[in-house]
Parts: C-alpha cells; sequence; structure tokens
C-alpha cells in the first residue's frame, strides 16, 4: 500500500490523505468516529471512481488513523475544520461529499462553510449531534458525574471491540455545532442511506435530517435488515449507484 501524502495544519498536526486525480465534480469521504481512510467503504469508492476517471479524495482527521494527534484532543469542530482543510487545499471545482456516521455531521458542517463548493450529499447511516443525542443524553446521572469530575470515561462498543475513550470536551464543544434542532440551509442535492437494523444510529435520524434540509432535492433509502456499517457488497454496489445518480443528474 502506497504511501499517504500530507498537509500541515496552523498548529503544526499534519492530516494524512490520499488524493486519486481525475474529473470534475470529485468526491471526498469523510470518515466516521474512531474510522480511518483505510476503511472498506472509502476503499471501495476510490475504486468505483478510479474506474470512473473521477476525482477523489480520502483522508484521516486529527487523532486517526494516519494524521497526527491524539484521539482524546479532537472535537467535532477541529475534524470539521480538518475536512474544510482538505477540501480547501487539495480539491477544485465542485465536490461530492460522501459522510459515513460522524462523517454524514462533518459533511452537513463543511458543506454549510463552502456552500459554493460542494454540490452534493451523500450520507451512510449519518448521525449528526450524535454526541448529544445517543451518548449525552445515553448515560446515566452516575456517568455524567465521572465525565464530569474525571473530563473522561470509556464507552463500551456494540461491536465487541476495545472501549473508547469519550471526553468531555468533546460533548461540550460539540453543542456548538448542534444541527438538528433546526432547518439545515443547505440547497444542494442530498441522499441519506440508513440501514433499519443500525445498533448505533436509529433509522429515524435520516428521516429527521430530512426534514430538517431546507433544499427539495432529499431522498432516503432505509435499507430492511442493514446495519451500521453498510459495508457489504450490496451495501457498497448499492452506494456506487446512488453516487453514480446524483452526479449524473447534475451535468456539471
Amino acid at each position: 500500500m502506497t504511501e499517504p501524502d500530507a498537509i500541515d495544519r496552523p498548529d503544526n498536526h499534519r492530516l494524512a490523505y490520499h488524493f486519486t486525480a481525475g474529473a470534475s465534480p470529485g468526491v471526498v469521504f469523510l470518515g466516521g468516529f474512531l474510522s480511518d481512510m483505510t476503511g472498506t467503504k472509502a476503499m471501495a469508492l476510490e475504486d468505483h471512481c478510479r474506474r470512473r476517471g473521477r476525482a477523489y479524495l480520502r483522508f484521516d482527521y486529527l487523532g486517526h488513523g494516519q494524521s497526527s494527534g491524539a484521539f482524546e484532543d479532537g472535537t467535532i469542530g477541529r475534524w470539521a475544520d480538518d475536512a474544510i482543510a482538505a477540501i480547501d487545499q487539495l480539491t477544485e471545482g465542485p465536490q461530492v461529499l460522501v459522510g459515513s456516521s460522524m462523517g454524514g455531521w462533518i459533511m452537513l458542517l463543511a458543506a454549510l462553510a463552502r456552500t459554493n463548493r460542494v454540490a452534493g450529499l451523500v450520507g451512510i447511516a449519518a448521525a449528526p449531534d450524535f454526541t448529544e443525542t445517543l451518548i449525552w443524553q445515553g448515560l446515566d446521572a452516575d456517568r455524567r458525574g465521572i465525565l464530569r469530575d474525571k473530563g473522561v470515561i470509556d464507552m463500551a462498543s456494540d461491536d465487541d471491540e476495545a472501549p473508547y475513550p469519550v471526553t468531555l470536551g468533546l460533548i461540550e464543544e460539540a453543542r456548538d455545532h448542534l444541527l438538528l434542532g433546526g432547518p439545515i440551509a443547505l440547497d444542494c442535492p442530498v441522499r441519506l442511506i440508513q440501514g433499519m437494523a443500525d445498533r448505533d444510529v436509529p433509522w429515524q435520524t435520516a428521516l429527521t435530517l430530512a426534514e430538517r434540509l431546507t433544499g427539495d432535492d432529499v431522498e432516503v433509502t432505509l435499507v430492511k435488515g442493514g446495519d451500521h456499517r453498510l459495508s457489504e457488497p450490496r451495501d457498497l454496489a448499492r452506494l456506487g449507484r446512488t453516487l453514480d445518480a446524483l452526479i449524473e443528474q447534475m451535468q456539471i
């Protein structure tokens, strides 16, 4: 596997990335919480775009994958800034953002910051506001107290993986970026793919997000039996078809 390139951030951290040159509009993949740019969907999309001669970017946020920094130092705002920096510095022209889980929240924030550059959005189990609605509201009073006192708690994973840290800073900073409480002023076409057997993000989240988006061209695909990852061959094929159809209608 080839080594990634990197861009420098103002605080001397480095963002690792892989870029494939190609036609416009380009595609930018935004990974999830604790995920990285070598995941199944990120790599499958790279192959999909390469076969179509389309520009494609995948990268790692601060504290993820091959980028520098500690995961515990990351926040939603910082990771959104990383995405915006990657779009600004590594891509040209219109872009379609594909966001998985937390990446679905990041893609919305990036699109709001760069409405002139973002031509479309594809969310895969998009999880805007998850720090509040899924983590904070899911903690009992004792766990909230521990988080306030210690500044960090370990959260168990539903996938039998190692526990992961959640910091008080992550929860509190994210409250500056919550989106589902009101209209989301994006008019670009949006496609949301959501598994109905997702144990991490309730499928109703996709419907709420669709309602909050101000644009009319918003479609939700509910996959009965689909899990959170949506990384099986049929899921990847669906993602490719969704992306191709969205780009084809743009006629850019």
